[in-house]
């Protein structure tokens, strides 16, 4: 079993929104610990509670509006994100949070940091925008930071 499982949120088809799964696509180029496992977890985040049941460590990356600068990396615990105003909420951002809530009701209650990126733009487009691209190499640099705390 693994220790810790990151998971990348996001819609590659809408621009910056697939930032979740464009991090899982780098980070499979990193040299990680073995007891780490890498989810591409698309949109379909209600499929992910056997994740939340059997592992003690949940990392998820994902596009989050917060209203800072585009390209701004923000550390959130899902409590944090219930101050969040739902316009500022994707469907898989709310739906991660009913997985968290389900797998609490089943007794089981992994750490979950979630790691989220300021997105520039939520459109139609199959590539991030320019400065979310840049940032990509940070938001990693972040989630593997995590590992290691």
């Amino acid at each position: 079993m693994k220790d810790t499982v990151i998971i990348g949120l996001g819609n590659l088809l809408l621009k910056d929104d697939g930032a979740g799964v464009h991090a899982i696509r780098a980070l499979e180029k990193e040299i990680l610990p073995p007891k780490v496992e890498l989810v591409d977890g698309g949109t379909s985040t209600l499929n992910l509670l056997s994740y939340f049941m059997d592992c003690p460590k949940i990392i998820i990356i994902d596009a989050l509006q917060g209203g800072s600068p585009p390209g701004t990396i923000y550390m959130l615990e899902p409590g944090d994100m219930a101050g969040y105003r739902a316009e500022h909420l994707s469907a898989h951002d709310v739906q991660i949070l009913d997985v968290v809530r389900m797998a609490a009701l089943l007794g089981h209650h992994p750490e979950v940091m979630i790691v989220g990126i300021e997105p520039l733009e939520i459109a139609s487009g199959l590539e991030l925008t320019p400065v979310i691209e840049e940032r990509m190499p940070a938001l990693v640099q972040w989630v593997k930071r995590q590992l290691d705390a």
